[in-house]
């Protein structure tokens, strides 16, 4: 009977237990009942338990559906005049005196009223007044209603603390905690209140922690009371058994078991708790313990481990018979492997550079510590080495959102300084020496734009904070010098050689952005050996050491600069197919004198924009300017080499011709003659033919100094095909002219010169 009424009571905490705790955390609760024998009459209770507040649930429903009944028909009375206020809104929610205002205002402005006529401008002005005064009143109201929306959360959720600790419900209120803290104060603003409830949340939190302490320790008390029960309940049960079990426990392996309750450490044996026994003590306290602190992770862990085993140690030295050296080692074993094994799994979750050093800080004070007691920390150490590789991509990533920003909002332009205090700063921060730049007097203009000196001391502090995880790890100088080297490597061959990729390849960027990126990388690559100096510096490795690391910046910054240079050539070639486009040649034009031709308006355009961007060049190098200037001067050779070759123009006369070639002496006169050199084959081309100077051209070709070298007769014959189209044509329709008829036979006496000539350097 005593058994029966104690299993009814147990069935009665656990059903109070499941209806006031969360119900992601009543595995521990339900496994007490998996633990006994008396599953059925459980859900028995259960399930009477759930008929009565099903029944209570109906009853609460009865009583208010009236009160429901009658809000419904309140609603539906008050419809109407709601819809009348809805339409006396609709002139945007004006209240009546500022309607009376705006009405007033509208006749002022719409009648012609005059100050005479009873109208004083002092009332106009006065009503302006009251108009302002009703907005900025509206305003006011607006962003009162927008504050208190995000303050009515915080409240409520305060609120419902409140109630929670009152009830000493503590694990959902260490979760509400959690909610208001991240969640509903960042988003209500710096209000006095808010500044309260953040003081009073970690005091909050201290309670709830010593609240939980102080049930544990009233549990250990009991367990303590009943300890002469318990042993005798254990005895009689094992009775008779044929085995015999013999622990020794000492006062630190309690505690070590005691801690696993809260840590990641191995639970009790299941051999120490003997069924049955456990049945005389309620054991809920435990689980509450257990749940609060899975939310209050804390440092003090970390103290409690050390504790523990300095604890052992002490008792190791200083008793005889109690411990030994072999079961501290195989204790300390298995909890450096339970570590390590937390460690690497949380650890590998953390995005926070500033969150892993401080993880760092507290394992090599918790190892050193340690190994000041005799205990091996071998594998912390290396742990801590795996780690430095999480941490160099960590600082890569944040490292390439610093120089996405700082690429977006650079201008691509000079620097401009007009003091010798603003010049000091940027070369304070930019190892910049230009003698000639030094002479000039101010203002003047750095080269570069403001990328360099913000990337140079981003590249600074990327080692620096390379150098701070190196600390402390008992790392030779030249390890830490080659970490850092290759760490930085990493920064500039992976990270900064795409960011630059992206600034270079994004769109809309115009060739002189394009220019600047060239004249930066070219700083950079220029101070790349500084660099070099400030880690030596740092880190009192020589660079000339054997198996040193070299930074590989040079190349990073040649890539990106070639990189620049080629789109620089293919932007600049698109930007000329666009004026191209533009040509509208009259193929079939009849021939002119030259001094009645003028040059096409697209070619007049494309100058002028040659001439300005050929004047941003000068900042370039001198190679990669010239050779932008020949790319720019070979793709227009080529360009309109293609429209008197497309296939669409199957005629074309020679007034077309003399136009094309009266555009191209315009070439001549802004283009140098080391450029104009670049168009050669054209002008040759239109010369011959212009010139009708085949007999030259038949008898010198293949000498090296024959007046139209470049020409070739393929191309040669491709247009006087097209040529001879147009002649017969013109034939045909005047047939008596004997101008064209001779053309004509001419033009079929060139062509057959032209195909022989071809057929003989071919054989």
């Amino acid at each position: 009977i005593i058994e029966s009424g104690n299993t009814a009571a147990e069935h009665e905490r656990i059903l109070r237990e499941i209806e006031s705790t969360d119900t992601n955390c009543i595995g521990p609760t339900l496994r007490s009942v998996y633990d006994g024998q008396e599953h059925g009459l459980f859900m028995e209770k259960l399930d009477a338990r759930i008929r009565n507040h099903d029944r209570e649930i109906e009853k609460m429903c009865n009583h208010h559906f009236q009160g429901f009944v009658d809000s419904i028909t309140e609603l539906l009375k008050v419809r109407g005049e709601a819809q009348k206020l809805k339409v006396r809104g609709k002139g945007g929610g004006t209240s009546d005196g500022q309607n009376s205002l705006n009405l007033k205002m509208g006749k002022c402005f719409t009648s012609p009223v005059k100050i005479s006529d009873g109208f004083p401008s002092s009332q106009l002005i006065g009503s302006m007044e009251e108009l302002k005064q009703c907005r900025v009143q509206q305003r006011n109201i607006a962003t009162t209603i927008d504050k208190l929306a995000l303050c009515l959360p915080v409240l409520e959720m305060y609120s419902r603390l409140q109630e929670q600790m009152r009830a000493k419900r503590y694990y959902p209120a260490l979760r509400t905690l959690e909610q208001l803290e991240h969640t509903c104060l960042p988003r209500a603003g710096q209000y006095r209140f808010c500044s309260i409830m953040a003081e009073n949340i970690p005091k909050l939190r201290t309670l709830i922690q010593d609240t939980a302490m102080t049930q544990l320790r009233d549990f250990l008390e009991s367990i303590r009371k009943h300890s002469d029960k318990i042993g005798e309940t254990a005895i009689k049960q094992v009775e008779g058994t044929q085995t015999h079990c013999c622990f020794k426990f000492t006062a630190a392996t309690l505690l070590f078991h005691f801690l696993s309750l809260f840590h990641s450490f191995p639970r009790l044996n299941p051999t120490y708790y003997v069924p049955g026994a456990q049945d005389l003590v309620d054991f809920s306290p435990v689980y509450r313990c257990l749940h609060i602190y899975t939310v209050l992770v804390r440092k003090s862990s970390t103290h409690e481990t050390l504790r523990f085993f300095v604890v052992e140690d002490h008792i190791l030295h200083t008793t005889q018979g109690l411990v030994n050296r072999a079961y501290v080692e195989e204790l300390w074993e298995l909890a450096l492997s339970k570590i390590v094994a937390a460690l690497r799994t949380h650890s590998s979750y953390c995005d926070d550079p500033d969150l892993v050093l401080d993880l760092k800080n507290l394992i090599v004070l918790f190892a050193d510590t340690l190994q000041g007691y005799g205990f091996p920390v071998s594998q912390l150490f290396d742990m801590l080495l795996e780690m430095r590789e999480q941490y160099g991509e960590i600082l890569l990533k944040r490292w390439n959102i610093t120089f996405r920003q700082i690429l977006d909002q650079d201008n691509f332009s000079p620097i401009p300084v007009s003091t010798e205090q603003e010049y000091r700063q940027y070369t304070s921060q930019f190892p910049l020496q230009d003698p000639e730049l030094e002479k000039l007097s101010f203002p003047k203009k750095l080269p570069f734009s403001e990328f360099v000196p913000k990337a140079y001391c981003q590249l600074k502090e990327f080692i620096y904070a390379c150098l701070k995880y190196s600390e402390d790890l008992h790392l030779s100088s030249t390890e830490i010098d080659d970490m850092i080297r290759k760490s930085t490597n990493l920064l500039l061959t992976r990270t900064l050689s795409n960011c630059l990729q992206y600034a270079i390849k994004k769109k809309n960027v115009g060739l002189a952005e394009l220019v600047q990126v060239i004249i930066n990388t070219t700083h950079l690559e220029q101070s790349c050996h500084f660099l070099e100096e400030f880690i030596t510096n740092i880190t009192n490795v020589p660079p000339e050491t054997a198996n040193a690391t070299k930074l590989y910046g040079t190349a990073t910054f040649k890539d990106a600069r070639h990189a620049a240079e080629a789109e620089i050539y293919t932007s600049l070639n698109a930007k000329i197919d666009q004026f191209l486009q533009l040509a509208d040649y009259d193929w079939m034009s009849a021939a002119q004198s030259s001094g009645g031709l003028t040059t096409s308006d697209y070619l007049v355009d494309l100058i002028t924009f040659l001439r300005s961007t050929f004047s941003v060049f000068t900042n370039l190098p001198g190679k990669v300017a010239q050779t932008a200037c020949m790319s720019a001067c070979k793709h227009i050779s080529t360009s309109l080499m293609q429209l008197l070759l497309d296939p669409e123009v199957r005629q074309i006369s020679i007034g077309a011709l003399h136009q094309l070639n009266v555009d191209l002496k315009e070439c001549e006169i802004i283009l140098s003659k080391s450029l104009f050199l670049f168009l050669n084959v054209l002008v040759q081309l239109l010369d011959l033919f212009t010139q009708w100077d085949w007999s030259t051209y038949l008898a010198d070709y293949g000498k090296s100094t024959c007046k139209y070298l470049r020409v070739n007769p393929h191309t040669a014959l491709a247009l006087l095909e097209k040529m001879k189209e147009t002649s017969r044509k013109n034939v045909v329709l005047a047939q008596f002219k004997k101008a064209d008829r001779d053309r004509q036979k001419l033009i079929d006496a060139v062509i057959k010169q032209l195909r022989n000539l071809i057929a003989q350097h071919h054989a």
